[in-house]
């Protein structure tokens, strides 16, 4: 199958969007009739158009029937990820839906229109801001932008849990947790939906590698789907209300997610009361008809047999058309609200030169400072820098595939740090700038296929001789060593060269360490990258790690506004840095196996073969795992340093006993003497019992203001038997069970703070219906 494929599925739409007229005064019309009408009134061909998306229209890529016109949907926003039918007789518009989870992503094929977008900090930087307010803010200004160019949903934010750190597609993810992926997502989709766009959450569920993603069944306990793989989704959906929700490629305990009524109807709609409507992702699951059945209402990009399917599905009976106009209703119920119904004049020209700015705000407040031995950082205005590293030049913004931006431009780092006001070693930086050049030039021309579904191989980092160091050194008081890293969509990560650096890149962190040291200057470096990386090996080499994740396109400010001080970092870790990949227990059974003699043809000429992988660590995902086991980690989870120092205090609780619930408060101060902010993280170490549970869980946090040296700030929680339930697989019930329970601050291995209070019965939280249950025995891990 060739992408081409994608326009095809206009010919069955193409009388429906083109011939049926302006809308018909004397037919029910959407937005002054009620739905019910509106849906009584359509054909059997109306309604299929509408739950089968149109294609894609990417102006100067051939494709069959190229002579068929583009609908109005399609003109819009040319190149954009996907539309859906118009039915005009019934005012009912075409959607247009577009990439991503970072900034608008479109496919700029066309010489008329292109489109310039702000590439915002990625998923994993601004979880690690642990600031639901400026996430927030960042999502209203990408929502006005997505307006502005005509889109009514953006596919994402991603969602998935850090279960692995070679997945691919972790950038586009929060973290490991599913609290901080809850809170962060909701306050992402509420900043979005407030600009009038909607989203579309992405990749409900289990979606955590990119490794056989369309045909890998995952295989997971119930407990652990609901505490971790569920959970973040469930305070997403409740908190913010999502337009759509996009269904994920993977099978669960069986069935494609986008075929299981399980997970769609029972525990989407009727459990967190889900009011959206639910899409495929492009060219996801096997069935239409089954998709229909399950509760996918939106079948996505959308393909002519796949409307022939449900058709005829619902002529033979096997489908009955009572389901066909629930999902539709659920479609026109979201159409009502979006700015083509609404009829809004998009301008094409949203403020990029304060997105911009936004972005540079956002990133530099979200990057963490792992490392700081002798306060090398910051440093001071106007200092020489020696600055290594190919990704001086070349930043990476963000990742590959649909969570790529379509941006103007991107600051390096050594452009970052030259407007910051330093002086840059010009022969260094020349050499790097003139090796890059070179190296580009040499590789192929890739697709735009190729360049969507996997990252361009990496130039393999310059070397540089000893004696070049030692002339940088001689001319410069320290040296910043840029490490960078990119991955995407299509293919996981690898352990050799990519968790771990490269030998080039070890040997320039040595070099230039050994070097630097002996004429006592300090060695800073900055780490560009969309998942974690081995730092064990050679961070006792360095004086201080500032962790930059990639920071959209104005990372080379930002970064650089974080070395000068002009930003006091705050940022902590939302995904454990382990202290070796071996060391998380996932890295046993990632990402799964494949069945022999199952290979068949895939789509875009790529193979596919049937996989599943087992969830054998059950619960224990990220933090969970390393403090309850107490296996050593490179840095923890909710780690983080500050150019200041905080203090926690005078913890209060309104009461030792949980009746109803218990009002927590304590007192941040900056002892230091810079101003800065500071992360407050609530963890909860439950009694012993007959239930697993892991040695500290996160139940909340709050981030303080800018505080100023001396300054204080009073941080308020709440505890109810909601924080401290868990699981419990026979009950299919979420139960906080009776018993002692410590609150702790700190981070995931330390607590600054702690008290205690008593849970004096068993209390049952939440009933759930027992569904997506494991076709098999899962021998899963306990302490």
């Amino acid at each position: 199958m060739k992408i081409n494929l994608i326009h095809i599925s206009l010919l069955l739409g193409l009388s429906l969007s083109t011939n049926a007229g302006k809308a018909q005064s004397n037919v029910p019309q959407l937005g002054k009739s009620p739905v019910s009408e509106v849906v009584k009134a359509m054909t059997l061909e109306e309604k299929v158009h509408l739950v089968i998306g149109q294609g894609m229209y990417v102006p100067g890529m051939p494709m069959p029937g190229s002579g068929l016109p583009p609908t109005e949907a399609q003109k819009r926003v040319t190149g954009a990820a996907g539309t859906t039918g118009a039915i005009p007789r019934l005012n009912i518009p075409g959607l247009v839906v577009c990439d991503g989870p970072a900034g608008i992503h479109a496919f700029n094929g066309g010489k008329s229109r292109l489109y310039y977008a702000t590439a915002w900090p990625i998923g994993t930087l601004l979880a690690s801001s642990w600031d639901t307010a400026l996430v927030r803010k960042v999502g209203v200004a990408l929502g006005a932008e997505a307006k502005e160019f005509g889109i009514d949903v953006l596919l994402g934010p991603g969602m998935n849990i850090h279960r692995n750190p070679l997945g691919a597609r972790n950038f586009e993810y929060y973290s490991e947790d599913p609290v901080i992926t809850g809170e962060i997502a909701a306050a992402m989709i509420n900043g979005i939906q407030h600009s009038g766009v909607g989203t579309s959450a992405k990749h409900f569920f289990a979606n955590n590698q990119e490794t056989n993603r369309n045909s890998v069944n995952t295989i997971i306990s119930e407990r652990a789907m609901r505490e971790i793989y569920l959970k973040g989704w469930q305070i997403a959906v409740k908190a913010s209300n999502p337009w759509t929700i996009m269904s994920s490629y993977n099978l669960v305990n069986g069935p494609y997610t986008s075929e299981n009524p399980e997970l769609l109807r029972t525990i989407l709609k009727d459990e967190w009361g889900f009011k959206g409507f639910v899409m495929t992702d492009w060219f996801g699951g096997k069935n239409a008809v089954a998709q229909q059945i399950a509760g996918n209402h939106l079948v996505m990009p959308g393909l002519p047999n796949q409307k022939k399917d449900i058709i005829d599905a619902v002529k033979n009976k096997q489908l009955d058309e009572a389901v066909l106009d629930m999902n539709v209703t659920d479609i026109l119920n979201i159409i009502l609200k979006t700015p083509v119904f609404k009829g809004y004049k998009f301008s094409d020209n949203p403020p990029l030169t304060e997105n911009a700015q936004l972005s540079r705000e956002a990133a530099a407040e979200s990057m963490v400072l792992l490392k700081n031995q002798g306060n090398a950082l910051p440093i001071k205005a106007e200092s020489k820098l020696a600055v290594f590293g190919n990704n001086q030049v070349d930043l990476v913004a963000g990742g590959t595939g649909s969570g790529d931006v379509t941006k103007m431009y991107i600051v390096p780092l050594a452009d970052g740090l030259f407007k910051a006001g330093y002086q840059i070693n010009p022969s260094l930086y020349s050499a790097y700038a003139n090796y890059i050049k070179s190296e580009k030039a040499k590789q192929p021309k890739r697709s735009s296929l190729a360049d969507l579904m996997s990252p361009i191989t990496p130039i393999q980092e310059m070397s540089i001789s000893i004696a070049a160091i030692k002339k940088a050194a001689a001319a410069s008081s320290i040296a910043i060593i840029a490490i960078g890293r990119n991955a995407g969509e299509g293919n996981d990560r690898k352990e050799k060269d990519d968790y771990y650096l490269t030998e080039k890149e070890l040997k320039l962190i040595a070099d230039v360490s050994s070097v630097f040291h002996q004429q006592n200057k300090k060695v800073v470096v900055t780490l560009n990258i969309g998942g974690v990386v081995d730092v064990a090996q050679w961070r006792d080499k360095v004086d201080a790690i500032l962790l930059a994740w990639q920071p959209g396109l104005e990372g080379g400010n930002a970064i650089a506004d974080v070395i000068s001080g002009k930003v006091n970092p705050s940022g902590k870790l939302a995904t454990t840095f382990p202290a070796k990949y071996a060391d998380d227990y996932s890295a046993k059974n990632f990402p799964g196996k494949e069945i022999p003699g199952s290979e068949k043809p895939g789509l875009f000429g790529q193979k596919q073969v049937d996989a599943e992988v087992i969830y054998e660590e059950g619960i224990y995902v990220g933090y969970r795992y390393f403090s309850s086991f107490k296996i050593p980690t490179a840095y923890p989870f909710g780690y983080g340093l500050s150019y200041t120092n905080f203090s926690l205090s005078n913890l209060k609780m309104s009461q030792a006993v949980l009746n109803n619930k218990i009002d927590v408060q304590l007192t941040v101060t900056n002892t230091g003497k810079v101003a800065g902010k500071e992360v407050v993280q609530m963890y909860i170490t439950a009694p012993k019992s007959n239930l697993d549970k892991p040695a500290v869980e996160l139940k909340a946090f709050a981030k303080t203001k800018l505080l100023k040296p001396g300054e204080s700030q009073l941080v308020e929680f709440t505890i109810s038997a909601n924080e401290l339930s868990s699981f419990n697989t026979e009950a299919s019930a979420f139960i906080a069970e009776a018993g002692d329970y410590t609150i702790k601050f700190g981070h995931a291995e330390a607590a600054l703070i702690s008290g205690s209070f008593k849970l004096p019965n068993n209390v049952v939280v939440e009933k759930v219906n027992k569904v997506l249950v494991p076709k098999m025995t899962i021998k899963e891990l306990r302490k």
